[in-house]
């Protein structure tokens, strides 16, 4: 019999997935009532103990979103009898969809297959006794991934050409602090989001900076490898050091990239006219949110601001169908091609070694953007725990290096 999780008795244990939003989510989920640790260990022990109890052929963001949460039940800082992991999978034809059978073999491979599981998914919201995602929890869930999707683009855009050190830091801190009380214990309708997001941006056009010529980066790839500091060898921290200004695209998108999914397949192939009729239905909710962050930047030219979920598919359509749904599918082409076309014309592409999908949309289709921008500097980054970070680092720096050559 499955272990079973229980809202009074477990706290639920979160991979960290992206540096920024993971607290804003964490904070959305205890304004139900449940408590929430999200996971920050990482290095070789984290990745060593996964390997351990996960075959190599798994995914690498398995090995470490994994990993993760084998090295909390392991570590001696929490109780197994106390605990409750959530994990996080996506359905359809990516290894991904198996995280949560993978992680359960672990478990009991260590004799701790008394440790509820909870899945968090597009296939499959939540299963798990006692656990619910109602719509007051998506409500805040989306506001979290608002948050965090507009105080990652503001911090990286600014934090190149401060004039005092530190200061997009302390800001962004402040509003870290402010937001996550906020998801935890206040309203967090539409309303709420769209005035805390013109004030922030408002707060963090005030920071004074210096104009200068910098290599701009863009990043693209498999959603957990060019997110995570831990999965991607600190790819930030390291193009910080290289006095560049980087992108990423929000989760946002990718998000109602997702949800879009069953409507493109009944539209495509024909099918079920219900989850035709869902799946736009929620691609509109997850849009409000969109526009709302759209507006709050559109005062504000400096600022780069996100183009609409239909620009983004047209802009995919220029390489790859949109019935290409595998892993990140038609959408990571549509980020490099709004990238470069924003500025950010030196591209990395993060994705794990020996994923297809991404080796497909990413890889695959380099030649059809090499021919649609002839000066754009593309480069695919594998990663996985035998690949060299130093070569990583190496080939990151080539990079750098042939953008300011063409600067």
């Amino acid at each position: 019999m499955e272990a079973q999780f229980q809202k009074e008795k477990h706290t639920l244990l979160m991979p960290g997935l992206f540096p920024i939003h993971m607290e804003f989510l964490a904070a959305a989920i205890r304004a139900s009532g449940y408590r929430v640790k999200v996971l920050s260990s990482s290095g070789r022990s984290v990745l060593n103990l996964a390997l351990g109890y996960i075959h190599n052929d798994m995914c690498y963001p398995a090995m470490c979103s994994v990993g993760q949460q084998l090295y909390a039940l392991t570590s001696g800082e929490f109780d197994p009898d106390e605990v409750a992991l959530i994990q996080f999978q996506t359905g359809g034809g990516c290894r991904a969809s198996n995280y949560a059978s993978v992680l359960k073999k672990a478990l009991e491979k260590l004799g701790l297959d008394r440790v509820p599981i909870v899945t968090f998914g597009f296939s499959n919201l939540a299963r798990g006794s006692g656990f619910s995602i109602t719509p007051f929890m998506c409500q805040r869930l989306l506001a979290a991934l608002t948050y965090g999707d507009l105080l990652m683009l503001l911090s990286n855009q600014l934090r190149p050409y401060e004039r005092q050190p530190g200061a997009v830091q302390t800001l962004a801190g402040q509003w870290r602090t402010r937001l996550q009380r906020e998801l935890a214990s206040t309203r967090s309708g539409l309303s709420q989001v769209r005035a805390n997001l013109k004030q922030m941006v408002k707060a963090f056009a005030d920071i004074p900076i210096q104009v200068r010529k910098k290599v701009k980066v863009g990043i693209v790839g498999e959603v957990y490898v060019k997110y995570s500091p831990f999965a991607n060898n600190n790819l930030e921290a390291l193009l910080q050091s290289q006095d560049c200004e980087y992108m990423l695209p929000g989760v946002l998108g990718f998000i109602h990239y997702c949800l879009t999914g069953p409507a493109v397949d009944w539209e495509l192939y024909g099918g079920n006219r219900l989850r035709h009729g869902i799946s736009l239905t929620l691609g509109r909710i997850v849009q409000r949110y969109e526009t709302a962050l759209a507006k709050a930047l559109a005062p504000f030219p400096q600022f780069h601001q996100p183009p609409s979920f239909r620009a983004m598919r047209e802009m995919g359509e220029r390489v790859l169908s949109r019935g290409v749904k595998m892993g990140e599918g038609w959408y990571l082409p549509a980020e490099m091609v709004e990238l470069i076309e924003s500025g950010y014309s030196n591209i990395l592409c993060a994705q794990p070694f020996g994923c297809l999908p991404n080796h497909i949309v990413g890889r695959g289709t380099l030649r059809k953007l090499r021919e649609l921008y002839p000066t754009a500097n593309i480069m695919p980054l594998d990663y996985d725990p035998g690949l060299s970070q130093v070569n990583q680092e190496n080939r990151i720096k080539l990079l750098l290096a042939n953008g300011r050559a063409q600067a």
